[in-house]
């Protein structure tokens, strides 16, 4: 199998710079997550390393090859680099059978006909779809159709794959499936794969390693997802994964107070460093209700979704969220205009001014 790794990668779009000495390693057989808001360049990165796009400056490795390189002038044709890719919309070739969809791209490359037989149908026998070679992608439903992708960027390459929001036009039940079947393949056949998406729940649940992005197209942060989600490295990473509230803290007649408002008063520890306003932000399932606590506030609308509860609860002008399981003792009996306590767990601080 083989990594990946973006040394400095820049790339514009005439005079908008998209990417800026974007480096970034993708460890041999990881599925990697690369996830940010739209526009912020996960498409464009795939295309540089892909060899759709040619970047002003870096380097570009696949395993210990160089595919591109702009000091040393190297740029290996897209063909050649290697690399299969699955793409949102499938791709998949409607007047060709499953079969001949997957065997496609090895004719390209004129691999002799038997063993092109033979790759093709371990790469169906892998992605669970060997009982339907002969049929026609019409004959298909969505999720079979995305197998038949994956299969066909299999044969392309085992080493590295890149999927591009693959998922996306499933429903919720196939796209749950297809999550499981590509961290299956990968964990029988061993492929590095790139996941390019902004879905974070997906990510979530597929990746070894996310990587986010921000909008300006620079690396805010890697890790493990709960290093993501337990030690976000700054707010635009605690916002961006996950719900979120934050609140705004200052210091008023020496207790740190909610909204200027010298009547709600936070009872909680803030750092040190922190001497006259901070912002605080608390996820939804790390705001408790307790009776005890002098800061209150109005549940407006409980919305109710099986394995728990979400309400909107408004806190002094502020509509927060604030996430429930179904199995918590009294969580069916919070009504909608009751008053409740609220008890913040967990926080994070960051200064008033960042954004």
């Amino acid at each position: 199998m083989a990594g990946i790794k973006f040394i400095d990668i820049s790339f514009s779009y005439g005079d908008k710079k998209v990417l800026e000495n974007f480096s970034l390693d993708v460890e041999d057989s990881q599925i990697m997550c690369l996830l940010g808001p739209s526009g912020c360049g996960k498409t464009t990165l795939m295309r540089c390393l892909l060899g759709l796009n040619k970047p002003s400056t870096g380097e570009i490795y696949v395993g210990d090859r160089c595919v591109f390189s702009k000091e040393k002038r190297i740029n290996i044709p897209p063909e050649r680099r290697g690399i299969g890719i699955v793409f949102q919309d499938y791709a998949v070739w409607p007047h060709m059978t499953v079969l001949e969809n997957v065997c496609y791209p090895m004719k390209k490359h004129k691999i002799p006909k038997d063993e092109i037989d033979r790759k093709a149908r371990y790469a169906l026998e892998q992605v669970r779809m060997s009982d339907y070679a002969p049929y026609l992608p019409s004959q298909l439903s969505g999720g079979q159709q995305q197998r038949v992708a994956i299969a066909r960027a299999l044969v392309s390459s085992d080493e590295v794959i890149v999927m591009d929001e693959p998922i996306t036009n499933l429903d919720a039940k196939l796209r749950e499936e297809m999550l499981l079947e590509i961290r299956q393949i990968q964990k029988n056949i061993g492929t590095t794969i790139l996941y390019i998406t902004h879905d974070q729940e997906a990510s979530l649940q597929l990746c070894d390693k996310m990587a986010i992005m921000d909008i300006h197209g620079k690396l805010s942060q890697i890790g493990t997802d709960e290093d993501i989600i337990l030690r976000p490295s700054s707010r635009f990473v605690f916002e961006f994964i996950g719900v979120s509230n934050f609140f705004r803290l200052s210091q008023k007649s020496g207790s740190w107070c909610f909204h200027d408002n010298e009547n709600i008063k936070y009872d909680g520890v803030i750092p040190d460093k922190y001497s006259s306003a901070v912002d605080m932000g608390v996820r939804p399932n790390d705001i408790i209700f307790d009776d005890s606590s002098k800061v209150r506030g109005i549940v407006k609308r409980s919305v109710f979704l099986g394995s728990e509860y979400n309400m909107f609860i408004d806190f002094d002008g502020q509509e927060i969220r604030v996430q429930r399981s179904t199995f918590d003792d009294g969580s069916g009996s919070v009504k909608e205009g009751s008053e409740v306590g609220l008890k913040f767990l967990n926080p994070v601080f960051y200064t008033a001014k960042e954004v």
